[in-house]
């Protein structure tokens, strides 16, 4: 359920490798309950962007409040105790250990591992139970898909980070891992989602942002952005 309590808050964040300005001046804000998505071309600074609001880059300047907390110079393990998980682009699971025990890591801010969270990760993602003594590193990359979020889910987060979660799967798998993100956010779990499925992202959100070459050039709500000319033209694919 939305409300109009921000829960996240860039003021212009500027991020730099080197001599090179990835984020160049954005803002954006995410209430409490909504999913957001951030839409953008290979290269326009999306992936930079999540990793700086969990801590994992740190920025040239600008501001992240998460929370009312300012974590603009936070690290990344101090971010996930205020309760902010991040599912990484290409899924990085423990290919040695079980999908159970990749899912029990993802608890480890927790004082005791949560038998009552693993179990409805288990109903929204049956897969995942059915393969729960599976090592990680014999799924196929849907599965692995699946556990990375069941991973950050573990940890109970306010907010859940997920960077490209469709990327190089079969349109079932993908069915069926935003079925997951939509569950997930019902339950109160607030979504920022980077994703190249502009359509799939868009039918999910309730509002985006369009990133290009480090800065925000459209903004709206999902329904806005779908139906706009210039949107459609360069992320779903129609001509006008």
């Amino acid at each position: 359920m939305v409300n109009n309590e921000i829960l996240l808050e860039i003021k212009d964040l500027h991020v730099s490798y080197g001599a090179i300005e990835a984020i160049k001046g954005i803002s954006l804000q995410v209430r409490r309950g909504e999913i957001i998505t951030i839409l953008g071309a290979n290269g326009a600074g999306k992936t930079t962007t999540l990793q700086t609001i969990s801590g994992l880059l740190k920025p040239k300047s600008g501001h992240i409040v998460f929370d009312k907390n300012d974590i603009t110079k936070c690290e990344a393990h101090d971010i996930v105790s205020l309760g902010m998980s991040h599912s990484p682009e290409g899924r990085r699971v423990f290919g040695i250990l079980t999908v159970e025990e990749n899912l029990m890591m993802g608890a480890y801010t927790l004082k005791d591992h949560d038998k009552e969270t693993l179990e409805w990760i288990y109903d929204i993602l049956p897969r995942l139970k059915e393969r729960r003594k599976q090592l990680a590193g014999t799924l196929s990359g849907g599965e692995q898909q699946m556990l990375a979020i069941g991973r950050a889910i573990m940890s109970k987060p306010k907010l859940l980070i997920l960077d490209e979660p469709s990327l190089g799967l079969a349109p079932i798998l993908i069915k069926a891992i935003f079925k997951a993100v939509k569950v997930i956010a019902s339950s109160g779990v607030t979504v920022l989602l980077v994703e190249q499925n502009a359509k799939a992202a868009l039918k999910l959100a309730d509002r985006a942002y369009v990133l290009e070459v480090g800065k925000i050039t459209h903004e709206g709500t999902a329904d806005e952005l779908l139906n706009s000319e210039t949107i459609q033209e360069a992320y779903l694919g129609k001509k006008h």
